[in-house]
């Protein structure tokens, strides 16, 4: 092997290494408790648009939950569908938003809410059993019922194309920058969206979604509220506790939805697991070059070391996809197109963002 060969695959190796520090962990919320007796009402609020194919999963997992102390308010943002008929035949109370945006809604919910706690989820999540909305609530009180609890939800997948989101969803646990090997020593970015648990009082107190309205990124935003009022903010995965599908529209949709919060919601990733995002991704495209070309030239030591690399990257993804929803090992040793598809996206995004200043989501166009 030449000393351009040795130097690749001492780079390749090495950005496996740091894959494993820059994703050392992801905890998933761990009640003690077994009784839901002592927890107090709660709102579950529902932001939604369009989503009469979505969000019937949901609601049907909330009427099987154990702990039935909860009132559901559906805020429907100007949709055009049978979202609000949907909610209704579930016993939801619909709340009229004119198409206002996800933040105006659920600012409005909240201030319809009863419960002393709020608990604002997507329409495409869905709880995994009938105890997982009792382990949240556990887990927030033991942790002292003080500012947000969120979690990213295991991402299930089930058409061929929905693969190609698994660098982004690996990309957006690691961006909150808890989840190193020095779990909280970096600040968190803000808080995960899709399911976000707190207290009616420090809600308020922070401005909730009314301070954080026009935000593209509003669940990051959302954190950066609440920890300006010294309010903490946890962050863990939703494994065994709740899921969502996404972007089961197609491949647009999936490419709009990406475009719409990633290059935006990389500012708020800090220097240092940044500067581990781009080694591992670099990583990754050094591993398959290194490959191809000692295929190319047949060099047997290179075609062993880079074979090595390739394989050991190859398994890392799926380790690491493992975490965050149930992608099948037989799709990673195709890992380069998925990491070529995120760099394509990402690029696509910071075009839009820095350049035209605007994205598409659900027919609108966002200004940013």
């Amino acid at each position: 092997m030449t000393a351009v060969e040795i130097i690749k695959l001492a780079i390749g190796f090495a950005a496996v290494i740091i894959g494993v520090l820059m994703f050392w962990s992801l905890p998933v919320p761990v009640s003690s408790s077994k009784s839901a007796t002592r927890l107090p009402f709660l709102s579950i609020i529902i932001p939604a648009r369009n989503e009469e194919g979505r969000i019937l999963p949901l609601l049907q997992s909330l009427r099987e939950q154990r702990f039935t102390q909860f009132e559901i308010l559906v805020v429907d943002d100007d949709s055009t569908d049978s979202t609000a008929a949907v909610a209704e035949s579930f016993g939801a109370k619909v709340l009229q938003n004119n198409g206002a945006g996800k933040s105006s809604a659920c600012w409005y919910g909240a201030e319809q809410a009863q419960g002393s706690w709020l608990l604002f989820l997507d329409a495409d999540t869905r709880f995994e059993s009938a105890d997982g909305l009792s382990h949240l609530l556990h887990f927030y009180q033991e942790k002292g019922a003080r500012g947000v609890t969120a979690l990213q939800p295991f991402h299930t997948v089930e058409r061929l194309y929905e693969y190609i989101s698994v660098v982004f969803n690996i990309i957006v646990v690691v961006g909150m920058n808890l989840f190193t090997i020095w779990g909280s020593r970096f600040r968190t970015a803000g808080s995960f969206g899709p399911c976000i648990l707190c207290n009616r009082d420090d809600y308020f107190l922070s401005g909730g979604h009314k301070k954080i309205e026009g935000a593209i990124m509003d669940d990051l935003a959302l954190g950066e509220a609440f920890l300006e009022q010294d309010l903490p903010v946890r962050c863990l995965g939703g494994k065994g506790i709740i899921s969502l599908r996404m972007y089961p529209e197609g491949v647009r949709s999936l490419i709009e939805g990406w475009c719409k919060s990633f290059a935006v919601g990389s500012k708020s990733t800090h220097p240092i697991v940044m500067l581990m995002v781009i080694l591992w991704i670099s990583g990754s495209f050094i591993a398959a070059a290194a490959l191809i070309s000692s295929l190319i030239a047949w060099n047997p030591a290179s075609i062993l070391f880079s074979g090595i690399l390739y394989i050991l990257y190859a398994i890392q993804t799926a380790w690491f996809a493992g975490r965050i929803g149930n992608f099948k090992m037989a799709v990673f040793p195709f890992y380069p197109i998925l990491f070529l598809f995120f760099v394509g996206i990402y690029l696509y995004s910071f075009i839009r963002v820095n350049i035209f200043h605007s994205v598409n989501w659900k027919g609108r166009k966002i200004k940013v």
